[in-house]
């Protein structure tokens, strides 16, 4: 059944843009102010507003794009550029952080509202490389000097590689993060991207299925219809008439493929033909799809507290661009779209990047690969921030879940499979969700969000023994299962996806007074491709310590608040012996479970 979202709620999303918009504070004392206390002194620069027509997916529209240029920097002087665009729902001016930020340390800025927002015209592409990547190589033609703003302005004050290939890189977050790879698969002169909380695949992103990517997933539907109304609310937020940024009466200011995929999702049901089109264009616009054309080095940003964009996502463009021997590396910070900011972490309002680890790290590739500076310390390939120590932890690799525990019939997490107690367990799904994980825009609305809960009789759970020292987990854990459920297997073939058993995998930290907490609120929806076959679930990555005499706690639960859930009853049965058991496999980086 299709759920709509209420109208309290369309209400309150339609005027959540700034907040979407904005998930990092990129911003800078105003010229003449005093810099944040071990920042920089901030540099003398001017800001020149600008227009730039475009051809985007097949509609003329003008661009509107402030260019920042540092005191100073001319055609005998030339700086590199920076080039930065907003998060879904702002423009320019919510970024105008990034400009000031890097003009203030003597780098050109170009910061522009995305194509469909602000006062930018055609319609929302969501990042697509075809449409707003081609348009951002005409803003890179610009800094190239080899073409003109509408005014007439040129740039020839850039440092070039060569006659047309400015020295620029990108920098921004979440749809602003998106776009850094989308304009360098369409134009190849872009020298450094510093993505921050942003996607691989829109299809994982917005109906995730962590068993089987070929099966279209369980819909995440707060987040998504949030950015959809605020997307088609775009014309009403920012009133324009430039019929470049109308589609029809049925999908207002998206492109249509966008209004109909989340059209499908709300729906609730995935026949063939219409998931194998979801699933076809939602990656289309996704990295997953086109970072074999990304070539300049990239700096992954990714937050821990982050359920629209979690840490696998970063985690697969990482692996990805390192395969095809493209300069990359990866921090997981705390603040992500769900929140999470920590003290000290990167906050460009206020002006600290020299002194948090994220800025540094920021400061450092672009000093190595904008100023060409050989000796930049770009620093390792992974880090991670920890709140359980002091500063980041770092390492060669991401830690792979090698330290496995079974699940026993008792409602154990034992660590030998002879210690597994023969036992079957079932729990049943109502029509209405019975789990909470997180209200999704609760932070953005100001909104108060309940604790995460399960009801009993609707959820499995399985606990270790008390931890006799602290085990910190860092990375994504997997649980290999294997359910029985008649009802689901009757109907699981139907030929629409929906038909297949949907379920919930988490990690709980209960401390010794039986307080239970959610890392980060996070899940794994599944939808299960074969209930008679096992199947193996990829967890959403942590780093998390679990404090001596604590208990983890894996959970596999019938339904989330934040998700559509199981349509039909669907009871389910997990048995257990030693032969013949599930297992959950650990990142475990200190420390032991058992």
């Amino acid at each position: 059944m299709s759920r709509a979202l209420p109208r309290s709620r369309k209400l309150f999303a339609l005027t959540a843009g700034a907040a979407l918009a904005a998930p990092l504070a990129l911003a800078v004392p105003a010229q003449g102010a005093q810099p944040a206390p071990g920042s920089l002194a901030a540099g003398t620069y001017t800001v020149t507003p600008l227009h730039f027509t475009v051809q985007a997916g097949g509609r003329g529209c003008v661009v509107d794009a402030d260019l920042y240029r540092p005191d100073g920097v001319d055609a005998a002087h030339p700086a590199p550029a920076v080039l930065a665009t907003n998060g879904f729902g702002g423009s320019k001016a919510s970024t105008e952080g990034i400009g000031k930020a890097f003009a203030a340390r003597g780098y050109v800025g170009l910061v522009y509202s995305g194509l469909g927002f602000g006062k930018s015209g055609c319609l929302i592409s969501l990042d697509d490389p075809r449409t707003d990547g081609v348009a951002a190589a005409g803003l890179v033609d610009f800094l190239a000097g080899r073409r003109a703003a509408d005014d007439g302005t040129r740039a020839d004050f850039v440092a070039q590689d060569a006659p047309g290939d400015p020295r620029v890189g990108m920098i921004g977050g979440s749809y602003g993060g998106a776009i850094q790879m989308a304009t360098a698969a369409a134009d190849p002169r872009l020298d450094a991207l510093v993505p921050f909380i942003t996607w691989n695949d829109l299809a994982y992103s917005l109906a995730p299925n962590n068993a089987d990517r070929a099966t279209p997933g369980v819909f995440k539907w707060q987040w998504a219809n949030g950015f959809y109304l605020i997307g088609e609310g775009q014309p009403l937020l920012e009133p324009s008439l430039d019929p470049s940024r109308i589609n029809s009466l049925n999908c207002l200011h998206f492109v249509t493929d966008a209004c109909d995929t989340v059209r499908l999702l709300n729906s609730g049901t995935y026949p063939q033909a219409g998931a194998d089109k979801m699933l076809a264009y939602a990656r289309s616009v996704s990295p997953v799809s086109y970072l074999d054309k990304v070539k300049a080095p990239t700096l992954l940003v990714q937050g821990q507290t982050d359920s629209l964009f979690n840490l696998n996502e970063a985690q697969r463009s990482y692996d990805r661009l390192r395969g095809q021997g493209v300069d990359t590396k990866m921090i997981w910070q705390s603040a992500g779209h769900s929140g999470g900011q920590k003290p000290g972490e990167l906050d460009l309002g206020q002006g600290n990047l020299e002194t948090s680890y994220v800025g540094q790290r920021v400061l450092a590739w672009f000093d190595r690969y904008l100023r060409r500076d050989q000796a930049a310390d770009t620093g390792p390939a992974f880090a991670y921030y920890r709140d359980w120590q002091s500063g980041y932890g770092t390492a060669a690799e991401v830690p792979a879940a090698g330290s496995r525990l079974y699940l026993s019939g008792d409602g154990a997490l034992v660590d030998d499979r002879a210690k597994v107690a023969r036992g079957s367990r079932m729990y049943a799904n109502l029509p209405v969700p019975t789990s909470h994980s997180e209200f999704s825009l609760a932070g953005t609305l100001g909104v108060p969000d309940p604790q995460p809960y399960d009801l009993a009789g609707t959820y499995l759970g399985w606990r270790s023994a008390p931890l006799t020292a602290p085990a910190d987990l860092v990375g994504s854990p997997r649980a290999t299962l294997k359910v029985a459920s008649p009802s689901a297997a009757r109907v699981q073939d139907s030929g629409d996806a929906a038909d297949k058993l949907v379920l919930f995998a988490k990690l709980y930290d209960v401390a010794p007074d039986g307080t239970k907490t959610l890392v980060n609120r996070l899940v794994a929806p599944v939808r299960v491709p074969d209930v008679n076959r096992a199947f193996t679930v990829e967890l959403p990555a942590i780093a998390h310590r679990y404090e001596t005499g604590h208990r983890l706690e894996f959970v596999v639960a019938a339904s989330d608040t934040a998700y559509f859930g199981n349509r039909g009853s669907k009871p389910v049965t997990v048995t257990s012996a030693p032969e013949d058991t599930g297992t959950l496999d650990l990142p475990l980086v200190n420390g032991r479970v058992g």
